[in-house]
């Protein structure tokens, strides 16, 4: 099954795909935000053309772990995500994605002519750091698609999220 990973912005939407085993995450673009509507239409056709049984929404919690707006925001996206492409949506504290994609895009000479070259090489390796590291706290029973009856509810968001 592979996992889609998500790392939410105002104007992107960095996009990172996991092989069929959910075991590797790899940079898979980014969707220039259209919208929640049309996000959600681009996102469910990603979905079904790719396989995805499981996706994981970036969640921008406050240095001292509470949420914001943005966070409530990614929030509010993962549960219509679950209920608009049918797939069991998790999220995931996001804080240091960017940070770490920043670097490691400045630290090599391609990675700079990348960021130069490409808006959005940011946000979809944030997306793919996401997703690396969801997969790796992840047990591999939590990545095993679920049968439609079995679901969890859209206002659960997974295990690594604190709610208070």
């Amino acid at each position: 099954m592979r996992v889609l990973g998500i790392d939410l912005g105002s104007k992107r939407i960095g996009l990172a795909v996991s092989d069929t085993e959910a075991r590797l995450a790899f940079p898979a673009g980014v969707l220039e935000s259209r919208g929640r509507k049309r996000d959600l239409a681009a996102l469910r056709e990603l979905v079904r053309e790719r396989a995805i049984g499981r996706a994981v929404v970036g969640v921008p919690l406050h240095m001292n772990g509470r949420r914001g707006p943005e966070a409530e925001a990614a929030l509010r996206f993962a549960g219509e995500l679950a209920r608009s492409a049918g797939i069991p949506v998790d999220t995931l504290d996001e804080r240091w994605t960017s940070v770490e994609a920043e670097r490691l895009l400045r630290t090599t000479v391609a990675g700079s002519r990348a960021v130069k070259q490409r808006t959005g090489a940011v946000d979809e390796l944030a997306a793919a750091i996401l997703l690396r590291t969801y997969l790796e706290l992840s047990p591999p029973e939590a990545r095993e698609p679920t049968a439609p009856s079995e679901k969890r509810p859209a206002d659960d968001h997974g295990p690594h999220e604190d709610h208070d």
